[in-house]
Order: structure tokens, then C-alpha cells, then sequence
């Protein structure tokens, strides 16, 4: 099965930026999720393999239940350890940037940093319109995840033989997490050749799965629990649903980053529901609401997060966010709904 990404001399060119790059600074997006992760560490490690020195940098806190992920303790996180993380990008030859097509994604601070590099740069992502110009641009966003353009493009340098269990792991992570477990944007052929080969690598794709859908503290299960429970509104005849998350709930349940991860999906288990949206006030700053999208079929969250959420991502998982009130939120979903009620 052919599961190359690039043409003959795309892949030359890649080849020639690599072997004349000696530091390498990986980065992906602010709250990094499993796809975003993934593949930077598995890109890393196989940079690491071809004689060069790649450090990744994260924007902020990641998840609690991505913590075991093989070769993160060793990232830097730019909010925490800025010094060090300019350090690393002062003296980089290379910027790799990872699942993200804009810098700002990132964050204010970091952004200001990225935008004064001079060095070489590279994109390797999924999300439509990068606005990321580099040196070499791979941006594939019929892709299912980054990992698995990274897994592509390892595939086609010649790298697979020498990938180890660890990067295997980490990919696999990212291709699982961005698919909801395989359960969407994941029916190519292709995509489950590639999970055969990483088997081979003699991963636990079982474990992996634990690791991150069955470690739930009580208190994530309870706030679950009581969203679905008392939070969750039905807009109908448009096959709509949407809850809040509002800092008091948090405040109730010992909110952790990453306990509300997964939830707006639960909404599409109800027949007929075609789209499920998730309103959450951000833990600190005021009038700042993070926006989830889920949706089945043809539903485009993307279109639909980009109109009304500042935000985009793909046809069935988009995000962005709004500066308004929670109440005020809740009055945009509705009439953002509205407006799309002839594809719902």
C-alpha cells in the first residue's frame, strides 16, 4: 500500500533542510492535546535518530492523562521555563511546527517570540488554511491527524525500520486521540495499514487506550455526570445539543486541564442528535469561553466554528472561543444553530 505524502522532489527537499540543520526546536499549539503531542514526539525522536539535536516546546499545561507519554518529561514548557525555551529557540537552526496552522495558537507571549525567528522553518499539520508560510510546507488536511503524516513522512524517509516502541506509542496516541478511538474521520484504508505496521512495534494499543479514556478521578466522573445530568439542553427540531461549563461547576468538582476532554462528545450518543457543542468559561480570565464542536455526517463544525466561534478545525471536531458571558454564549449557539438548521 502506498502511503507516501510527498512527490519526489518535495521529499528531496525535506531530505537536503534536515541534513544541513543541526538544532531543531519542535512546537506545537497552547492546551496540546494528544494528536498535538504525539507527533512532535515521535518527529523528535526520529530527528534525534538522524544525528540532530530537537528539543520540544510546549506552550502551557497539558493534560494530567497525557503525562506518561514517552519522551514529554523532557519537553519545556514556555509558560514555565521561558528563559530556557528562548534559549532553545535562539539557538535553533530549525522550527518545526506541529499540528497548528497559525502561530498565534500558541499563545500572545510565545507568538511574539516565534515571529522574530530567522531560521529555517517547517509545517507539519492537518488543519485547513495554514497561515504558516516555511521552507517546506506539508499540510494535508484530509489527513485523520498529524501523527499520522508523521508516521508518513517517517515511512517515506526510510525511517520506519529504525523507529522504536517509544515513537511507535506516541503516534499511536495521536492518531487514536484525534479519532475519538478510531470512531471518526478514520474509515481509509490507509489508516489501519499504518496501525498494523506500528504493531509490529510490539505496542499495547490496548493500554494506550486506558491510559487515556479509563483514568478518571471521581471528581471528573462526577462533573461528567452532573453536565449530562443538569447541564445538557436539547434544541430541537434542529438535532442540536449544547451544555455549559461555568467556573463555579469547576470550582464544585476540583477541576483539573483535561477533565471536561471528551465530553462534547457524549451528546451525539443520543439518536438522532447531529451536532453537540460545549461551552466552558476559562478557569481565570473573565468573559472568555472556550467552544467545543462535535457533529456526525456531513455537518461542517469547521464552517460553523469559523462564522460564529473565532475559531475552525475539520468537518466533525472544531473549537474556538468567544469573549462574552456565558448566558450571551449560550444566545450565539442558538442562533448559530438557527442558521445552520437546513444541514442538521
Amino acid at each position: 500500500m502506498n502511503i507516501n505524502l510527498l512527490k519526489d522532489d518535495e521529499l528531496a527537499h525535506l531530505r537536503s533542510l534536515i541534513a544541513s540543520t543541526e538544532k531543531v526546536a519542535i512546537v506545537c499549539h497552547k492546551n496540546a492535546d494528544g494528536d498535538a503531542l504525539g507527533s512532535s514526539l515521535g518527529w523528535a525522536e526520529y530527528l534525534r535518530q538522524q544525528g540532530k539535536e530537537a528539543q520540544l516546546i510546549v506552550p502551557d499545561m497539558y493534560p494530567d492523562y497525557l503525562q506518561w507519554l514517552p519522551g514529554l518529561q523532557q519537553s519545556i514548557r514556555y509558560d514555565k521555563k521561558t528563559d530556557k525555551a528562548k534559549e532553545v529557540l535562539k539557538e535553533a537552526d530549525m522550527i518545526c511546527y506541529m499540528d497548528l496552522n497559525t502561530i498565534s495558537r500558541t499563545g500572545d507571549e510565545m507568538q511574539k517570540e516565534l515571529e522574530g525567528f530567522e531560521g529555517k522553518t517547517v509545517l507539519i499539520d492537518h488543519h485547513e488554511s495554514p497561515e504558516i508560510k516555511g521552507d517546506v510546507m506539508i499540510s494535508f488536511p484530509k489527513m485523520s491527524s498529524t501523527s499520522e503524516m508523521v508516521f508518513r513522512l517517517i515511512w517515506q524517509l526510510g525511517g520506519f525500520d529504525e523507529m522504536t516502541k517509544n515513537m511507535a506509542i506516541d503516534i499511536y496516541c495521536g492518531m487514536m486521540t484525534d479519532t475519538g478511538g478510531f470512531t471518526y474521520n478514520s474509515s481509509k484504508p490507509e489508516i489501519f495499514f499504518i496501525i498494523s505496521q506500528l504493531l509490529t512495534k510490539e505496542i499495547d494499543k490496548d493500554k494506550i487506550y486506558r491510559n487515556i479514556y479509563h483514568v478518571y478521578t471521581l471528581n471528573r466522573m462526577r462533573l461528567c455526570s452532573y453536565v449530562i445530568y443538569q447541564k445538557l439542553k436539547l434544541l430541537t427540531p434542529q438535532r442540536a445539543a449544547y451544555f455549559t461549563i461555568s467556573k463555579e461547576d469547576m470550582k464544585r468538582f476540583d477541576f483539573k486541564k483535561g477533565d471536561a476532554e471528551g465530553l462534547v462528545n457524549k451528546p451525539l450518543q443520543i439518536k438522532d442528535i447531529r451536532l453537540s457543542i460545549s461551552l466552558r468559561e476559562d478557569t481565570e480570565k473573565a468573559n472568555l469561553i472556550w467552544v467545543s464542536l462535535r457533529s456526525v455526517d456531513n455537518f461542517p463544525c469547521d464552517e460553523m466554528a469559523a462564522r460564529f466561534f473565532n475559531g475552525g478545525g475539520h468537518k466533525n471536531a472544531a473549537g474556538g472561543k468567544l469573549e462574552c458571558t456565558l448566558a450571551k454564549a449560550e444566545e450565539t449557539v442558538k442562533t448559530a444553530v438557527r442558521e445552520y438548521k437546513n444541514y442538521l
